[in-house]
């Protein structure tokens, strides 16, 4: 989405690493979070009912959850904060390192997001500066976003005020996010930016179809990130690959409702950078708004370059618009189509994308008059419209490159 860049603004403020040193005197009980959660050096466990938190739904424990990152994060080894089976209300969590040993945090029960949006500076669960993260279990972040999302302005005006998101990664690298859902966030899913070897796994993300501004999972300025097996529903991109990106691998996704698997927006800033090697493979998009999409600002600030794009055995089941590129993207009319772009596509493959569309035009490659795409292979293209008395179509300007083996409307070279 074009309006994360805003989310990066954000002040970061540091939290303390360390927990405080406990007296310990021959026969006396230890107090404080390391004892609750059991301390240790090589490795503890850190339950957040132990330390004060209820899973009542309605009781706030923020404070809980944040004295099990405090105790956690200040020590060695394998350190495994616990969310048990519960319902667990809280506010803003700023989980900041670096850290003495590897985190894992372990979902069984719920994380609730107030809807108090007074209490949120920036994010609802921001992770930030860490060399190794874990984030499993079966529990769900449920954002409740329901509750705020008419707060929401940003379909109408760019300097809207941005809503938590529910995950954010900052800085963060060797992590693993698996098994986990997401519901109802009010703004991102998940945001992760500036973070290196990042997996995300087995995951489910749902938000209704007509919620504004929930992209499942939205990346920008990091690499080597790969998401496998995952199911995706939301009311905007399931997957938006921002600038700055390389290193994507995305394999059996569902995307459904959304805007589809999304790259850009590209060159609504100054100083973007290029977004290359990305690989979407084994997907399946149904009843989406898109399929497979990049998109680039007509009146693009940045000069960059997106390159080295190949989407393979994709099936799409009544996708409005399946394989799209849009060098002339104007969300809400909120830009200026003036026709000067400054990004650069070029080398995009796609090839055995199958299935049905929802209007006749399967393909849509709209590049620029000024700088047009080039080194587009279109191989094995087969999507059919769905509906009658129209024929399925292509739709091609300014785009050079080839076509084998395509349904004959689709050829497009």
């Amino acid at each position: 989405m074009g309006f994360v860049r805003a989310l990066f603004l954000l002040a970061m403020v540091c939290v303390a690493a360390h927990a405080k040193d406990y007296p310990k005197e021959e026969g006396a009980k230890a107090e404080g979070p390391a004892a609750a959660s059991g301390g240790g050096g090589g490795g503890s466990t850190h339950d957040v009912v132990k330390l004060g938190g209820k899973g009542d739904g309605k009781t706030d424990s923020t404070k809980a959850v944040n004295e099990a990152w405090t105790a956690a994060c200040a020590g060695t080894g394998k350190q495994t904060i616990v969310v048990p089976k519960g319902d667990f209300l809280t506010g803003p969590l700023n989980f900041t390192g670096p850290c003495k040993g590897d985190i894992v945090i372990q979902l069984d029960g719920n994380l609730l997001g107030s809807t108090d949006l007074a209490l949120f500076k920036s994010n609802w669960i921001e992770i930030m500066r860490l060399e190794s993260l874990e984030i499993s279990g079966k529990g769900k972040l449920d954002g409740q976003g329901a509750a705020v999302w008419s707060k929401n302005s940003c379909a109408k005006k760019y300097d809207c005020k941005i809503l938590p998101n529910t995950l954010v990664l900052d800085f963060v690298n060797n992590g693993l996010i698996s098994g986990i859902s997401l519901v109802n966030p009010k703004f991102f899913h998940m945001n992760v930016f500036k973070s290196k070897n990042i997996t995300i796994k087995d995951v489910t993300i749902t938000a209704p179809g007509d919620s504004p501004n929930t992209d499942g999972i939205h990346m920008g300025d990091s690499s080597k990130i790969s998401i496998i097996d995952t199911v995706i529903g939301t009311g905007d991109d399931c997957i938006s690959i921002g600038p700055g990106t390389e290193g994507v691998n995305i394999s059996g996704v569902t995307c459904g409702p959304g805007h589809g698997i999304s790259v850009g927006s590209l060159g609504r800033y100054k100083d973007e950078k290029d977004v290359t090697d990305v690989t979407v493979k084994n997907c399946v998009l149904k009843k989406s708004t898109n399929g497979v999409r990049i998109k680039s600002y007509e009146d693009a600030a940045s000069v960059l370059t997106a390159s080295k794009f190949t989407y393979e055995n994709i099936k799409m089941e009544d996708v409005a618009n399946p394989i799209i590129i849009d060098m002339k993207y104007c969300p809400n009319k909120i830009c200026t189509a003036n026709g000067n772009s400054k990004v650069t596509i070029k080398d995009i493959t796609f090839k055995n994308i199958t299935g049905t569309s929802s209007t006749p035009e399967a393909v849509s490659l709209l590049c620029s008059d000024k700088l047009p795409c080039t080194g587009v292979t279109l191989n094995d293209i087969k999507v059919e419209y769905s509906g009658t008395n129209n024929k399925t179509m292509a739709v091609c300007k300014n785009a050079k490159g080839s076509a084998t083996g395509c349904l004959k409307e689709l050829s497009c070279f």
